[in-house]
């Protein structure tokens, strides 16, 4: 999490309605200072309610009042190369490790043994990890061969050759040749390929050698066959909590400020000689990760893979939908809704919770506002919580995971049947709004700060803080999962790109998951979370409360501190489309 120096901000007194939001010409809004002009006034409405919870909702009041959160697992580790640390994340002891470019000075200790480390893919990580890797390596002039791997006939050869990967250095070539030649094979094809391809990929590694995967995606998929990894194989995971654009832009700046990436948790499946953990952690360094966490591979895809379909895509894509209409509908202008929900989360919301966390949001606020963030928290906790505890109950179960793979397999012609590839999303009227807002957006401006959407965002974020919580995530991978990914990775560009940009152009398996559970946010918070707005239901103070005094924001303020004040950088020019989504038009 960025810790930038805090964005310097002030308020307009703002007079809203729990209603939320006709326009008006009366009452002034709440705007940032410096962008005032792009939140016009609201008509003063009825004041926002305020009261005790509502009656009849036994399992929320059981839910707020006696919280049952499972105590976090105490995932330790051993290095012998590397420095641990102990933090204290709300109350819990957990180790990482912290990185920077001053500790490439012990990967070829990490990586003893290791001649060629294998890049298998050239999708959504393949670029980043394998430019790192190199970058890395050659700066402590190691003579270990980072080389990719790509299928006979992939058009990604000419993306690789144009990144410096070539067959006649020996650093680009087939992909099976590649796995059976490398000692450490980093496999970063998409999930569902390598739910198709996993036989194949194993019976071609030396024994000895190390599988690296950068997601618990494939343990899950064996798992729900009743399958594991080969016994004499290593394997190891180093996941990035950020998309492939991000590990590679963050890593670029952190050449001018030292440590600048993004974060990354690790974890040792299985160790065939003792050198797992290093050479994960010398992986993680390599990245740029500015600190490293432990956990598992069934911890990480649960929380992963939850993840991208609740508030990091599939969540925020639904909410957005849900508010835009909302508001236009009550008669605000397309351009200015628009502003009011994707800008307002993507912009001023995130760097606010990026820098200074969830509560400089609240903060932020007037005191008439604070009761509009209040009316939407209030009114979009336990919807949102719905949606987010069934789909994690369906990543643990495995249906989720046996869904990609389907999916995936769709994408093909078989059976007689014509191929099946995921359409685009972005020529509905909202995306073609966001379009022409983002055409005359003032270069820094980072939408307005609007209460009604702020308060539906946080209670999102906060639901599903809980649900990791109360499923025994270490606080790590809960802050990582559900804050740093989101505000200092996916909307930024989000911000740049707007969100179906995001959602057309991920991985596989999140733009799956945010295409197939976005609708169910949209529906649930229209049909309740709005019902209940409407309908004057007293704000559920007891949430109000909680969500003030969680111990979850002073863990994010230990998180903002181990990472350094830059803030990633998304070029307006920048290409960030995945090569094959390019180039297939889709």
């Amino acid at each position: 999490m960025a810790a930038a120096a805090p964005t310097s901000f002030s308020t307009t007194t703002a007079t809203t309605s729990s209603k939320a939001l006709k326009p008006s010409s009366n009452a002034p809004a709440l705007s940032l200072s410096f962008l005032s002009s792009s939140s016009p006034s609201l008509r003063s409405l009825r004041a926002s309610r305020a009261g005790s919870p509502a009656s009849g909702s036994a399992l929320a009041a059981r839910m707020v009042s006696a919280p049952a959160i499972k105590p976090p697992a105490l995932l330790d580790f051993e290095t012998s190369v590397f420095t641990k640390e102990k933090i204290n994340l709300a109350g819990h002891d957990e180790y990482i490790v912290r990185g920077g470019r001053n500790l490439f000075k012990l990967l070829p200790d990490a990586f003893k043994g290791i001649k060629q480390i294998g890049v298998i893919g050239w999708g959504s990580q393949g670029p980043a990890q394998a430019q790192n890797l190199r970058d890395s390596l050659a700066e402590v002039k190691s003579d270990i061969v980072v080389k990719i791997g790509l299928r006979k006939g992939s058009r990604s050869f000419a993306e690789a050759r144009a990144a410096g990967f070539t067959e006649e250095n020996g650093t680009l070539g087939d992909i099976w040749e590649t796995v059976s030649s490398s000692d450490l094979v980093l496999l970063l094809i998409s999930d569902a390929a390598q739910a198709d391809n996993y036989e194949k990929v194993f019976s071609h590694m030396k024994p000895n050698s190390i599988l690296g995967l950068s997601h618990g995606f494939l343990l899950g998929h064996l798992q729900s066959m009743g399958l594991d990894f080969p016994k004499n194989i290593s394997v190891i995971a180093v996941c990035p909590k950020g998309m492939g654009p991000s590990v590679r832009r963050l890593y670029v700046q952190g050449k001018e400020i030292n440590g600048a990436g993004i974060n990354s948790s690790f974890g040792v499946h299985q160790d065939v000689d003792g050198r797992a953990t290093d050479v994960a952690l010398g992986w993680s360094i390599a990245l740029g990760s500015p600190f490293t966490f432990a956990t598992t591979l069934e911890q990480e895809y649960r929380s992963d893979i939850f993840g991208e379909r609740g508030i990091l895509l599939g969540a925020v894509h639904g909410v957005v939908e849900s508010l835009f209409r909302r508001y236009t509908e009550n008669g605000m202008s397309e351009d200015l809704a628009y502003k009011n929900t994707v800008e307002c989360i993507t912009g001023i919301v995130s760097k606010t919770i990026s820098t200074k966390g969830m509560l400089a949001v609240y903060n932020a606020l007037s005191e008439d506002a604070k009761k509009e963030f209040e009316t939407a928290y209030s009114a979009s906790f336990y919807p949102c919580m719905d949606i987010l505890y069934e789909c994690y109950e369906d990543v643990a179960s495995g249906s989720e995971i046996r869904s990609v793979v389907l999916a995936g397999r769709r994408f093909y012609e078989k059976e007689g049947l014509p191929a099946f590839p995921m359409g685009k999303i972005d020529q509905t009227r909202m995306w073609k709004v966001g379009e022409r807002v983002r055409a005359t957006r003032p270069a820094g401006d980072l939408g307005p700060l609007y209460p009604f959407t702020a308060g539906v965002f946080v209670a999102l974020m906060m639901a599903q803080i809980e649900i990791l919580r109360k499923k025994g995530h270490s606080y790590s991978e809960i802050i990582n999962e559900s804050v740093i990914e989101a505000v200092d990775s996916l909307n930024p560009f989000m911000h740049a790109r707007g969100v179906s940009f995001m959602v057309d152009n991920c991985s596989t398996t999140a733009r799956l998951g945010s295409r197939k559970w976005a609708p169910r946010f949209d529906y649930i918070l229209t049909q309740q979370a709005l019902v209940a707005v409407d309908n004057d239901t007293p704000i559920n103070q007891d949430l109000i409360s909680n969500f003030l005094s969680d111990p979850v924001h002073g863990a994010i303020e230990v998180c903002a501190q181990l990472r350094p004040t830059v803030d990633i950088s998304v070029p307006p020019d920048a290409d960030f489309v995945r090569p094959e989504l390019r180039q297939s038009g889709n």
